[in-house]
C-alpha cells in the first residue's frame, strides 16, 4: 500500500509592478467620470470573507492572483481570464476546459502548491482569489499574508467562499447554491455579472433537470455512494464529509454519500469504516493525468486496488463491479462543472432516468 498523501487531498481542494488597487476595505479614489463609468460597471461592491469582514471594490481589478487552479478556471469562464497574472497550484495537463488550456498554460505560476508569501504580496496584484480560508490550513507548505500585509501590498483578498469557508459551515452541503454564489460574486468583483448569471442559469438548467428525472426515487431507496480519493493514499482512506461540494454533488445526482455523517469537509477514516458502510457504488476518483489514456490507467490502478485488497475485495460494490470514473477535481472542486457532474454521476446511477 502506498503511504497516505494528505497533499493530494489539498491539491484537490487547491486545483500573479505596482499594486493598482487598495488594500484591505478602503475606497479608491477615483475621478468623476471614473466613478460614473465604475457605478454603470456595477460599482461599487462589497464582498465578506468566511468570517464578514468586508472589502470593497469601486472598479474592477486590473491584475489578479488565484490560489489554485479553481479560481484560475472561474476567471475564465466570466471572461476576466486576460486579467490574470499567476497562480498557485497550477492546473495539470488536461485538467482545464478544451477551450482555456492554451490560456491557462500561458499563465505565470508563483507556486507549485501554497504561493510563497513574499511572493504572492510581490507580485504586483491588486486581487488575490483565494480558495482556501488560510494557509495554515494547508499544513507546513506556507503561511498566509495578514490583512494588514495585503493592505500594505495593495492586494485585496476574497474567498471562493464553497471551498474556503466549507468547513465553517454550519450545516450539510445539500445543493451547489454556495457554487453559485461563488460564481456570482466574482462576476460583480470582475465586472462580469451577466457572464455569471449566464453560467449560473445553465448549471441550474442541468441540475433541475437531474432533480425532476428523480423526483420520484424514494430516498432510502437511492444507492449508497463512496469517494474514493485514491491519490490521497491507500493505507488510510479520506472521507468527503457533509461540508464538502461533492457531498452535494452525489445528493443532487440520487446517491447517498456513506460519510454523510461526518461534520467538515473532509476525515481520514479506516478501511473498517468503509467496510462497515458497504456502499452500492465507489467512485474512483484519480486526479487528471493529462490524457484520457492516462486516466483510464489510473482508474483501472484504484479499481485493481480495490479488488485485490482483503479489506475491499469484498465490498458489494466491487463484487458487482460498480465503479464511477470521474475526476476527483470536478467533484470535489466547485465550479461551473458541477452541474455537469451531478448529471455524469446521476446518469450511471440511475441510467434509466437520467439519460
Amino acid at each position: 500500500m502506498r503511504p497516505r498523501a494528505w497533499c493530494g487531498v489539498l491539491a484537490a481542494v487547491a486545483l500573479s509592478a505596482t499594486a493598482c488597487g487598495g488594500g484591505g476595505g478602503e475606497a479608491e479614489k477615483t475621478d468623476g467620470a471614473g466613478a460614473a463609468a465604475s457605478a454603470r460597471a456595477g460599482f461599487p461592491v462589497t464582498v465578506t470573507d468566511c468570517m464578514g469582514m468586508k472589502t470593497t471594490f469601486d472598479a474592477a481589478p486590473k491584475r489578479i492572483v488565484t490560489s489554485n487552479a479553481a479560481g484560475l478556471e472561474l476567471l475564465m469562464w466570466l471572461g476576466a481570464g486576460d486579467k490574470v497574472a499567476g497562480t498557485g497550484f497550477p492546473p495539470g495537463k488536461g485538467a482545464l476546459p478544451r477551450e482555456y488550456t492554451e490560456a491557462g498554460a500561458k499563465v505565470p505560476v508563483l507556486g507549485k502548491s501554497v504561493i510563497p508569501k513574499e511572493k504572492l504580496l510581490g507580485s504586483g496584484a491588486d486581487l488575490y482569489v483565494d480558495a482556501f480560508s488560510s494557509m495554515k490550513n494547508m499544513g507546513k507548505m506556507g503561511d498566509a499574508p495578514t490583512a494588514e500585509e495585503f493592505k500594505a501590498a495593495g492586494i485585496k483578498h476574497v474567498f471562493l467562499k464553497s471551498t474556503a469557508c466549507a468547513s465553517m459551515a454550519k450545516a450539510p452541503r445539500t445543493d451547489l447554491s454556495g457554487v453559485e454564489a461563488d460564481i456570482e460574486e466574482l462576476g460583480k468583483v470582475t465586472g462580469t455579472s451577466a457572464r455569471a448569471t449566464e453560467l449560473v442559469t445553465g448549471m441550474r438548467k442541468k441540475t433541475d433537470g437531474v432533480r425532476d428525472a428523480l423526483k420520484d426515487v424514494p430516498a432510502d431507496k437511492r444507492p449508497t455512494y463512496f469517494l474514493f480519493d485514491y491519490d490521497a493514499g491507500t493505507k488510510q482512506p479520506m472521507a468527503v464529509c457533509n461540508r464538502q461540494v461533492a457531498n452535494a454533488v452525489i445528493g443532487m445526482a440520487g446517491g447517498r454519500n456513506v460519510f454523510a455523517d461526518c461534520d467538515g469537509d473532509f476525515k481520514p477514516v479506516g478501511w473498517e469504516d468503509v467496510v462497515a458502510k458497504d456502499p452500492d457504488w465507489i467512485q474512483l476518483a484519480v486526479r487528471n493525468r493529462g490524457s484520457e489514456e492516462a486516466n483510464n490507467k489510473a482508474f483501472d490502478e484504484a479499481a485493481e486496488f480495490l479488488r485485490t485488497f482483503p479489506a475491499t475485495a469484498g465490498l458489494k460494490a466491487v463484487q458487482e463491479g460498480h465503479f464511477v470514473r470521474i475526476n476527483s477535481e470536478r467533484t470535489t472542486i466547485g465550479g461551473v462543472r458541477s452541474a455537469d457532474t451531478v448529471r455524469e454521476i446521476a446518469h450511471t446511477l440511475h441510467p434509466d432516468r437520467v439519460k
